[in-house]
């Protein structure tokens, strides 16, 4: 973690927390921040083009975002990142459920004001 004009680069996972569900080949992730004034900051950085660079070794065919404001959450659907789906696949995590855990490691840069409110590591 750095800490640079009053900011904090720390992962997501301070911020939110995520769960995964599949479909075939299409995986979606849902981030729900920790904390309502949180959630703006998570629309601001964690976009479809984040998610999609976060993601870009397992070459997503498309990254759609969808809001969830009165959840403060986020939906992701991932096309075409799960080797072809549960029944194709030769990938241990089929199913795709470890791919929240990878997108809660996306650095997120955090103003000093909001830093009280992040999840202690660990």
């Amino acid at each position: 973690m750095s800490s640079t004009n009053e900011t904090l680069r720390v992962p997501l996972q301070r911020l939110a927390h995520g769960r995964t569900g599949d479909k075939g080949n299409v995986s979606n992730i849902s981030v729900i921040a920790w904390h309502p004034d949180l959630y703006e900051l998570l629309v601001a950085q964690v976009t479809e083009e984040a998610v999609a660079r976060q993601f870009a070794y397992r070459r997503p065919q498309r990254v759609t975002r969808h809001l969830l404001p009165k959840l403060q959450a986020m939906n992701f659907v991932l096309e075409g990142v799960l080797d072809g789906g549960v029944n194709d696949a030769l990938n241990l995590d089929s199913h795709g459920k470890a791919l929240a855990f990878l997108l809660l490691e996306l650095e997120i840069d955090v103003p000093a004001a909001l830093v009280p409110l992040l999840r202690q590591p660990g």
